[in-house]
């Protein structure tokens, strides 16, 4: 493991601390507690976390149009169904509009690590995908000449082209 990999990863682990920790703080006044809070180990909360630090794991791997695996190279949604396929078992429709109609519309407020964040990119809704990671920040293959990476949807060019989110339960 590379020391880039090795400060994403201790990133990622304070994100999901944080995120847990908010969640507990923040049971309703009823008594119930919110699934996150009360989850078992083996819940949809703790596989989600999987599922993000999987695509944390990914950060560095070269774009490759079409590309499906680290070996040879990733694009936006390669990325995404290689997480889902390695930590879940699932296998997701292979491109990102097709993405944004699996599973549970989530709003923006309620993103939760392992979410599926889409973008417009190419001018056309749903034309970019990645992975949410916590604290506004998402895993994605961004473009040809470039590598999978960390980007924050608190950027400019991210809010202007936010499409949606989606849950998928596993």
């Amino acid at each position: 493991m590379n020391f880039k990999t090795l400060i994403v990863i201790s990133f990622a682990a304070c994100c999901f601390a944080s995120v847990a920790a908010a969640q507990s703080v923040d049971t309703p006044q009823s008594g119930a507690t919110s699934d996150a809070a009360a989850a078992p180990a083996g819940s949809y909360f703790e596989r989600a976390r999987e599922l993000a630090i999987q695509a944390l794991a990914l950060i560095g791997v070269s774009y490759k149009y079409g590309g499906d695996s680290p070996d040879q190279g990733l694009d936006c949604s390669g990325l995404v169904s290689h997480v889902f396929q390695q930590v879940a078992g699932m296998i997701l429709p292979r491109d990102s509009r097709a993405m944004s109609k699996v599973g549970e519309q989530i709003d923006k407020s309620e993103l939760q690590p392992g979410d599926i964040v889409f973008f417009n990119t190419l001018r056309r809704p749903f034309s970019h995908v990645g992975i949410y990671i916590g604290d506004q920040r998402f895993v994605h293959a961004p473009r040809r000449g470039k590598e999978v990476e960390i980007s924050d949807m608190h950027d400019r060019y991210w809010q202007k082209r936010y499409n949606g989110a989606r849950r998928v339960h596993f």
